[in-house]
């Protein structure tokens, strides 16, 4: 990480914190298990979660709520050990046969060797990963990884970082999420990840911060209040990155990216672009 991004990551937090004033609240407030009960444990008062994963179960947990635009994030500290084949995540998905999803999802590997792999769903379709390296262990402690989502684009930030953008793209045709949805966290493994050590067993992820700055929505619809500018997320600011943002984006891309579903094919999507 250069001296000049590590300046930025001050700055962006600065500007970012002003859209995301959740308070710290207790987990209860605002999520409810998925599954894997036994594999749960709730700490701090409720400030702190810990789900794990091991050859009988895993674990997960959703808002109560959905949500048609706004400002969403979790405070993370990964499992450590040899994690390969091992995925631990945080979401926005919605529930219908054509489903919405932005994705945040850790792929595991031996020590520190993670890959953050995001991902958008729209309309039930998917296939847009992008995979970057963490330049920092994110086993050692919590980092902040949080979604902006409204009319104009969707950015994902590690620390206050934009690490990708998606814009609304709808009017060259490319769809963008338009479904009300929950926010989902879980630890499972997959074979296409890898084969998991189950020596290393019980793979334990943390999870802080648990106040939400989102529009509610009723279930898979979104009204028209979701994209109001009394909502921060809504105003021109967040309308696109601003010039320090680009630069970090630009600088995360170039040293960091590892795979991204733009490069691979003959013809680049017709979103890539506008989305660099």
């Amino acid at each position: 990480m250069t001296s000049s991004l590590l300046f930025l990551f001050a700055f962006l937090i600065a500007t970012v914190g002003h859209a995301s004033c959740a308070p710290d609240v207790p987990w209860s407030q605002n999520y409810v298990l998925l599954y894997g009960q036994d594999h749960t444990q709730l700490l701090n008062q409720e400030k702190e979660i810990q789900i794990s994963l091991d050859q009988v179960s895993g674990a997960g947990f959703k808002s109560l709520k959905a949500y048609g635009s706004g400002f969403f994030g979790m405070r993370m500290k990964l499992p450590n050990k040899d994690t390969t084949g091992i995925i631990t995540t945080f979401y926005l998905r919605s529930y219908t046969n054509n489903h919405d999803e932005l994705d945040f999802e850790f792929l595991g590997g031996k020590g520190q060797n993670y890959l953050l792999q995001t991902n958008v769903f729209t309309n039930g379709q998917g296939g847009r990963e992008q995979r970057i390296s963490l330049w920092f262990d994110p086993t050692e402690d919590f980092h902040d990884y949080q979604l902006i989502w409204n009319q104009h684009q969707v950015v994902w930030f590690v620390d206050g970082t934009p690490i990708r953008v998606f814009k609304n793209n709808q009017n060259i045709g490319v769809s963008y999420p338009v479904q009300a949805m929950q926010i989902e966290a879980s630890i499972w493994n997959a074979t296409w990840a890898g084969e998991p050590n189950w020596s290393q067993a019980p793979f334990q992820a943390h999870y802080q911060g648990f106040g939400i700055d989102g529009c509610p929505a009723q279930l898979n619809t979104i009204g028209s209040e979701c994209s109001s500018p009394t909502f921060e997320w809504n105003v021109e600011k967040y309308w696109k990155l601003d010039p320090q943002q680009q630069m970090a984006y630009e600088d995360v891309r170039n040293k960091h990216m590892m795979y991204d579903y733009c490069t691979v094919g003959p013809k680049a999507p017709p979103e890539c672009q506008s989305n660099q």
